[in-house]
Parts: structure tokens; C-alpha cells; sequence
């Protein structure tokens, strides 16, 4: 009997394996043949592509090259590296099975070398170095070696946990026996629960394997499952299902409940405070353990917009845990939602913050970014403003039918843009609008993370001299994508698949190489961030032959003028100077080649101590010019009246914007342009 059961099992197994193989290699091929259709650029399905796919799933697997042996990441190599070109071609992806089955069995025997080393004492006075890769490094791990590498790795935690625990050094060192003993069981105990969710979890490797096909074209063509693709809808929108409450990692890497909007669900259930420690969350489907599961799988749990119904395992001040289940709403995202203020009270200067080019994509409200931006300048023009600050700062994009939208309010008439699709064919965006919405001077802020519709509707502005560009150069991205299904009947699988390219007015493009200010200033971290040049797969930069008419709203060299007088003004400002300082150091500790370090508590908290004072330095650094008077249109003080609970976040706005230094420097630009105008 008992070899019966495990004859059909086997046959069961082999069967399944079969005809995932088979769907895996379905939705493969429908990808690419809708890539090789649609895509801008598409590329032949060559051993170029085999080698990016095979490199990125083994990098995702095992990027800290501690769960392959050397001699299976070889064996691996050799069958698929340059060969699931042909596999997929085939209809052959049983590839997949036989890595994820290598991982799960790497898994597996390393979770138990992490339960014999929870068994046994850890010799911190033996001498051993560890160092620091940026990028991946070559896999070297022997099946003899696997043990001392993991107690390497695990010293160093251990050692870095403790020296979190205090500042002073002989204190620890006095104490080292009883910290230890508590930090190494709760890493251990940690690692190994990680390790079980690995091997116990369904995370379906599959959707990495289709990303990584996509990627290969371009870094914005994506594989979407259906709830993927809910969920990157919902956020394009400033409203979407929430839980109504914002989470944050303490210096304990707990995740703690940050903030409880008073008008959300986590609020109404009246058993959720700020400060409450999430112990697990479960869809009613899974559960996970915080403590063990990684953040991409705890953020897709409570993102989701399929996990309508959410439990969460709280803990309140170390006291027992309670359960809190909670309904989501439909509820508008203060964070992604624009707001006005207006500058000074002589020479009154109106701001307005776009997080992003949020759109309704159900075409049944007004509730797109363009409008409401429209509705803002409106408000503030109603106290007689005399400038206008357009804050893109960090403002990833979203909807180009927001920014055309947009664009067009600032501009009288004229070309906004070319696009050229896969054919090479051109095709003029024309403004939609006639007249403007404001004429008066305006200043446009842009950043590192300024991005695709926000770089877009810069640039327009740009080139048609209508605003001043002030900030760092964009993040690089001048393509276009949508939404299509891989199979009409089904859909159930979607691609977010590149089409077009857009160019300038001008006949320029800033893919690649991001839109430049008029006015160049420093940001904390500006080397670090990553740029659309960064991506291996990002499309270069060209330009084509420019054959528009378009008439300028000022002529250029008054917008040179004001940007050289600008800069002269910030050169030896202290503020802007000390970032350039600050980012030297950074860029020495996150860029810079490391050198090894010595596993011991001096060197560990040495190292410590240093990225400490500088992110102290970063946090607490702040302009020294006098705080900017900013305070409410008076549309929106009344607002503020009918809807008290808007005041806390409204407050924290303001409160940020006084001591803006960006924001200093572009009302000094408004007054000046608006000193040159009489």
C-alpha cells in the first residue's frame, strides 16, 4: 500500500511539475510575442537575454552568496546560463523547477548549520576580517566552508546589534557575556524562523522570472498578476483601500504603528494606538511573522488591494498580544494629494506640491492632479499672489494625460511634445487647452526623483521659457507605457509594456540623462540615488531633427540672467556648501571601495559610531536663514474650519516648508523676476 501512495505520488508530483513548466513557458511566450509586437524596441531572444535572466534569478536567490555551493551555481551555469533562450523557445521551463529546487535544498541544510550554531558558543577573540561588497560578487562557497561562513556572518551581527545597544564602549565591554548571550539568540532565532519561511512559503519565483524577461527590454516593462496590476492602478490614484495608519521601523528594526488617521479603520476599531508594535499580519489566507518575513512580502500584505480583510497581532509597551481585525476603506492618500500655501505677506508668492501625477482612471470625477492644481492656483490667486513655486521634488510621475493636462494650463498654445513610436512614426501632443490658468512668473523644483510625467511637463516649461528650473538634474526617463492583457479572455496576467518615446520641442530628449536645471543645487544623497542611466538595460540618449514653430512666453536670456545672479547668490551659501561636504562622506561610505574590517567590538563599534554621526549630522542639519512666513490661502483657512482633523498634517506641511532652503531661494528668484518685468 505505502508503495502505491508513493508511486502515485511521485506520478502526481511529476505531473504537476509538467504543467507548471508548460504555464510558466505560456505566459513566457505570450509576453515576448507581445513585446516583439508592442515594445519600442524589442530584441531578439539570444543568449544576451539568457545570460541577463539566469545572472538576475540567481542574484535574487542568493545575493550575499551564502546558500549555493559554488559547485551547484556552476552545474546550474553550465545547463541554463546561456541556454533558456532555447529552453523557452521550446516550451521548456522546467529550467525553473530544477533552481528552485537547488535553493530550497541550499535552504534547507543551511537552516540546519544555523540550528547548530544556536547550540554552540561563538569565539569572538579568534581573528577574522569582513568586507563589504557594493555589487555582486563571484560564488564561492565550499560545502566544507559553509559553517565558518555563517559564523562569520552571524559574529558580525551580533557584534553590530550590541554596539547598537549603547554609546559607551567599556560599558559593553564589561557586559559583553549577558548582551551577547540575548543578541545571539534573538538573531538566531530570527535567521532560522527566516529560513523556515523561505522553504514553507509559496512565493512564486515564477513572477521574478517574467520580470526579469521584461526588464531585459527595458527597466520599465513589467509583468503584472492581477493583483499586481490592482494595486499599481490603486496607485496612480490619491484614493485607494487603506488601513487608514502608517508604519515605521524603530532602531530595533520592530515595525511600529507611526501615525492613526482619526478618519481611517485602524482608528474606528478603537483597539490601535501610535506605538503599537505589529507582531504578525495575516489575510485570512496566510499569516506572517514580522520578526521573520521580509519586508517586501509584510508590504505587500497590507498594500495589497486584494487583502481587504486584515488581521493584525499587536504588542503595547512589551504587555501580551491582541489581535485587531480590520476592514479597509476607500480613503484619499494625504501624502499623494496636492496642497497649497502662500510665502510671505509683503510680496505674496503662491506654492503649490505635486507628490505625484495621480490620475482618475475611471474618468467618472475630477479628481486628477491637473484639476486640482487648477482648483489650488485658483485659491491662491484669490489673495493676489505674485509668484508661483511648483514643488516636483521627489515626484515619481504617473498619468502623461495629467501632465499634457497640466502643461497645458501653463502654456498658451503650441506643440507640448513629439512622440515616436515603434515604427519610428512622429506624432505631435498638442495643448488642450487654449489661454492659461496663470500668467504670472513661475519657478518649477525638480530632484533626483523627479520623474517620467514630472520630467516631462519640466521640460515643457523649460523650453517654452514659462518657468525656471531650480534643484539637481531628473531622475532620466522620457519613455511611455500601458497596460495590456497577455490574453483577452483570461485577464488575468497583464504587461506593462513600453510603446513610446518622447522628445522635446526642441528635437532634444532627456532620456537618459534627466532634465537640467536653470538653476543647479545640491541634495543629500545625489550620488547615491539611482538614476535611469544606472539600469543596464535603459534606453540611450538621442535626439531627432527639430521642425516645430512654438512661441516663447519670455525670451531666454532673462531666464539666464536670473539663473547666473542665483547662482552667484548661493556660492558661498551654508547651507547648499555643507550638503556638498556631507555628500563627500556619503559617497565615501556607500561608493568607495570598502576595506575590510576586523570582527571585533572595537572595530564593530568604531564603524558604528561613524555612520551614526554622520546620519545624526544629515538629520539634524538644517538652513540657517531666517524661517520663510508661510501660511494658508484664505480659502483654505475656512476649509481648514469645516475639517479640524486636517489640521495636524496641514500644521507638519507648513512647519516644513518655513525652513526649505529651495523654496528660500526661489521666492528670491520670483521677486527678482518680478523687479526685471517692471
Amino acid at each position: 500500500m505505502k508503495k502505491i501512495s508513493l508511486l502515485l505520488f511521485l506520478l502526481t508530483s511529476t505531473i504537476s511539475i509538467g504543467q507548471n513548466s508548460a504555464e510558466t513557458c505560456e505566459i513566457l511566450n505570450k509576453i515576448n510575442a507581445l513585446i516583439q509586437a508592442e515594445h519600442l524596441r524589442p530584441k531578439p531572444v539570444d543568449d544576451s537575454l539568457s545570460v541577463f535572466v539566469f545572472d538576475n534569478l540567481i542574484n535574487e536567490l542568493d545575493p550575499s552568496r551564502n546558500i549555493f555551493y559554488k559547485s551547484e551555481y556552476d552545474e546550474l551555469a553550465q545547463k541554463y546560463r546561456y541556454n533558456l533562450d532555447d529552453l523557452i523557445l521550446k516550451n521548456d521551463c522546467s529550467f525553473l523547477t530544477d533552481i528552485k529546487a537547488t535553493y530550497i535544498n541550499g535552504l534547507i541544510r543551511t537552516k540546519k548549520v544555523l540550528e547548530k550554531i544556536q547550540t554552540m558558543p561563538i569565539d569572538y577573540s579568534k581573528k577574522d576580517t569582513i568586507r563589504f561588497y557594493k555589487k555582486s560578487f563571484a560564488f564561492y562557497l565550499k560545502k566544507e566552508d559553509l559553517e565558518k561562513v555563517w559564523v562569520k556572518k552571524l559574529r558580525y551581527q551580533i557584534l553590530d546589534d550590541i554596539a547598537e545597544t549603547s554609546d559607551n564602549l567599556d560599558s559593553l565591554r564589561t557586559n559583553f557575556k549577558s548582551i551577547e548571550q540575548i543578541s545571539k539568540n534573538q538573531i538566531l532565532t530570527n535567521e532560522i524562523c527566516r529560513f523556515s519561511t523561505l522553504i514553507e512559503s509559496n512565493t512564486k519565483q515564477e513572477e521574478k522570472l517574467y520580470n526579469f524577461f521584461c526588464t531585459y527590454f527595458d527597466p520599465h516593462t513589467a509583468y503584472f498578476s492581477d493583483d499586481s496590476k490592482t494595486s499599481f492602478v490603486a496607485s496612480l490614484s490619491k484614493e485607494h483601500l487603506s488601513l487608514g495608519m502608517t508604519v515605521n521601523l524603530n532602531e530595533k528594526n520592530e515595525i511600529i504603528i507611526d501615525e492613526v488617521d482619526p478618519n481611517g479603520p485602524a482608528y474606528q476599531t478603537g483597539q490601535i494606538k501610535k506605538g503599537d508594535q505589529i507582531i504578525s499580519i495575516s489575510n485570512q489566507k496566510e499569516t506572517l511573522q514580522v520578526s521573520c518575513a521580509s519586508l517586501e512580502s509584510i508590504s505587500s500584505m497590507i498594500l495589497s488591494e486584494n487583502n481587504k480583510q486584515i488581521t493584525l497581532t499587536l504588542k503595547r509597551n512589551s504587555g501580551k498580544s491582541f489581535d485587531v481585525y480590520i476592514e479597509k476603506k476607500m480613503m484619499k492618500d494625504e501624502e499623494n494629494s496636492v496642497f497649497s500655501f502662500i510665502i510671505g505677506k509683503d510680496s505674496k508668492i503662491g506654492y503649490v506640491k505635486i507628490p505625484s501625477f495621480y490620475a482618475d482612471l475611471d474618468g467618472t470625477s475630477r479628481k486628477g492632479c491637473a484639476d486640482d492644481v487648477a482648483r489650488e492656483v485658483i485659491k491662491l490667486q484669490r489673495d493676489d499672489i505674485k509668484g508661483l513655486v511648483i514643488d516636483l521634488i521627489d515626484n515619481g510621475g504617473g498619468s502623461m494625460e495629467e501632465a499634457i493636462k497640466l502643461a497645458g494650463m501653463f502654456v498658451d498654445y503650441g506643440p507640448l511634445s513629439i512622440v515616436v513610436d515603434n515604427k519610428k512614426e512622429k506624432s505631435v501632443i498638442n495643448d488642450p487647452f487654449k489661454g492659461v490658468i496663470y500668467r504670472g512668473p513661475i519657478v518649477v523644483l525638480v530632484n533626483s526623483n523627479t520623474a517620467s510625467a514630472s520630467e516631462f511637463f519640466s521640460s515643457i516649461m523649460q523650453d517654452y521659457n514659462r518657468a525656471l528650473l531650480l534643484g539637481s538634474s531628473t531622475l532620466g526617463k522620457a519613455t511611455m507605457q500601458t497596460i495590456l492583457p497577455l490574453d483577452e479572455e483570461k485577464n488575468t496576467d497583464f504587461l506593462k509594456i513600453t510603446i513610446n518615446k518622447f522628445y522635446r520641442i526642441t528635437g532634444k530628449s532627456h532620456q537618459y540623462i534627466g532634465v537640467k536645471p536653470d538653476v543647479v543645487l545640491p541634495e543629500f544623497y545625489e550620488d547615491i540615488y539611482q538614476k535611469e542611466s544606472d539600469f543596464p538595460t535603459a534606453m540611450k540618449n538621442d535626439s531627432i531633427e527639430p521642425f516645430l514653430k512654438y512661441k516663447t512666453y519670455v525670451k531666454r536670456n532673462l531666464i539666464d540672467k536670473i539663473a547666473k545672479n542665483s547662482a552667484q547668490r548661493l556660492s558661498d551659501n551654508y547651507f547648499f556648501n555643507n550638503i556638498k561636504k556631507i555628500n563627500i562622506k556619503i559617497d565615501q561610505l556607500v561608493n568607495a571601495p570598502k576595506s575590510e574590517i576586523p570582527l571585533t567590538l572595537d572595530a564593530v563599534f568604531t564603524q558604528k559610531k561613524t555612520l551614526g554621526a554622520l546620519w545624526t549630522e544629515i538629520n539634524t542639519f538644517n538652513d540657517e536663514n531666517n524661517p520663510l512666513d508661510v501660511y494658508n490661502s484664505s480659502v483654505n483657512q475656512f476649509l481648514l474650519g469645516a475639517y479640524p482633523n486636517d489640521k495636524t498634517i496641514n500644521q507638519d506641511q507648513m512647519d516644513n516648508l518655513k525652513i526649505n532652503p529651495y523654496l528660500n531661494e526661489a521666492v528670491n528668484i520670483i521677486n527678482e523676476f518680478n523687479g526685471g518685468m517692471k
